[in-house]
């Protein structure tokens, strides 16, 4: 009796038992964003009413910013990638260099606009924001971790077949 959890190559060409079928590059993207969402909703409302029971009504509007910004930050790079992933790798980087610059350049103008209001709590922005990176590094890297992508396309060949 074989082990299901066995994910050596088998000898009668069928798949492994017990392993994930293979992904694509995009598939890994789409699970990431659907990832990233979900968590965001789930920061969003627990630090809104996390924030509002700690700060009142500007520990909300912290939770509910912070959410946000956290969201775009997050989510852009995961879109940009999706966008890309059947591009050379210049077209890919080109567009996470893009849009990490547009990320800073929108966290300079939210710090300007942000500096001197007194309608929303700084610790609580500055938590929720950790909570919100923390959280979705965490789910990219689950994500990325629990699919198998091939390094090679199927039936492209092998350095064997080119000799």
């Amino acid at each position: 009796m074989t082990d299901p959890r066995d994910d050596r190559p088998r000898t009668d060409g069928a798949a492994p038992t017990g392993s994930s079928p293979v992904a694509t590059t995009s598939d890994v993207f789409r699970r990431a964003l659907r990832g990233v969402l979900v968590l965001m909703g789930a920061v969003t409302v627990l630090g809104g009413v996390g924030g509002y029971l700690v700060a009142g009504t500007p520990g909300l509007w912290s939770a509910l910013i912070a959410s946000a910004v956290t969201l775009v930050f997050t989510g852009s790079t995961v879109v940009a990638m999706l966008r890309t992933a059947r591009s050379s790798v210049t077209v890919a980087s080109a567009a996470l260099v893009g849009t990490w610059i547009a990320k800073m350049a929108l966290l300079l103008v939210v710090v300007a606009l942000l500096r001197d209001a007194q309608f929303y709590d700084r610790p609580v922005f500055g938590v929720v924001v950790l909570v919100g990176v923390i959280g979705s590094i965490w789910v990219d890297f689950r994500a990325v971790t629990s699919v198998r992508v091939p390094y090679v396309e199927p039936g492209a060949g092998t350095a064997r077949d080119a000799g």
